[in-house]
């Protein structure tokens, strides 16, 4: 753990079952992390498949404030995965839950298991559109413009 909290966003998505609802509980688990508490979340929002198949995807993205390092966080993402059901037969599989760690603070991060900021970040409206409504100054109008074709709703009253 770190001594000093940072920001990190977490792209939430999920096309089996009850997504909705998976990426909703998804929200009050990251905030019951150790160390760890939700300090904003986007509205839900529906998606086509991007290189990936299945149903349509429910997206959404949080941040939270963590003193969990970057290794530690994306372990714990995983586990929270594997808790909501994620299976992994193959790339791309439709999936019961998907949480990536797309920034942890201002950090750059490149190992064999992690690579902060994620890095197709600028190539998916899904993470653009919800990560824009909460954290407009990290999202770049071109950026969006180059996503602008891919379909995305924003889904009401969530």
């Amino acid at each position: 753990m770190r001594a000093e909290p940072v920001i990190a966003y977490i792209g939430l998505g999920a096309n089996l079952g009850a997504a909705e609802q998976a990426v909703t509980q998804a929200f009050l688990a990251l905030d019951a992390l150790p160390g760890t508490r939700l300090v904003r979340r986007s509205s839900l929002y529906r998606s086509a498949p991007h290189e990936a198949t299945g149903p349509e995807f429910i997206n959404a993205v949080a941040a939270v404030q963590t003193h969990l390092t970057a290794p530690e966080l994306l372990a714990a993402l995983q586990g929270l995965e594997l808790a909501a059901g994620r299976q992994r037969p193959y790339f791309h599989a439709p999936r019961t839950l998907d949480l990536d760690l797309l920034t942890y603070g201002d950090g750059r991060i490149e190992s064999a298991h992690l690579t902060v900021p994620h890095p197709r970040i600028t190539e998916r409206a899904f993470v653009l559109l919800p990560w824009a409504e909460i954290a407009p100054d990290r999202v770049r109008p071109e950026h969006l413009a180059r996503v602008s074709d891919q379909v995305i709703t924003k889904i009401q009253g969530i």
